[in-house]
């Protein structure tokens, strides 16, 4: 079994930057893919960035140019650098950490950290 715990998030005002972390109980290398995604209130939850193994990146519209997505494999941690944040920021943030066991891609998940941005 794998623990994820996220930290970092809290009450920043518009144009704001926070970093979140995600600490793994494991080594992050062990990860095919680890990710940051986010649900907002009525929402569904949203994939917004990704990271392979290999340490590409991909991001989603909305926050394509603000946030930065990074892992670090010595520490077991995996990040989001945010940067302007904005009102529709404001959600609760989880971290995925995604692991092939033989064939089949198991899931983890963190319990989440809100970050809220007032209007």
């Amino acid at each position: 079994q794998v623990q994820l715990v996220e930290s970092g998030g809290g009450l920043v005002q518009p144009g704001g930057s926070l970093r979140l972390s995600c600490v793994a109980s494991r080594s992050t290398s062990t990860f095919i893919l680890m990710a940051w995604y986010r649900q907002a209130p009525g929402q569904e939850r949203e994939s917004i960035a990704d990271i392979t193994h290999s340490g590409l990146t991909r991001y989603g519209d909305s926050v394509k140019g603000r946030f930065t997505i990074s892992r670090d494999n010595a520490k077991n941690t995996l990040f989001l650098q945010m940067n302007n944040l904005k009102p529709e920021d404001t959600a609760v943030y989880y971290c995925q950490a995604v692991k092939l066991v033989e064939t089949e891609m198991v899931s983890f998940w963190g319990q989440g950290t809100q970050v809220t941005v007032p209007s």
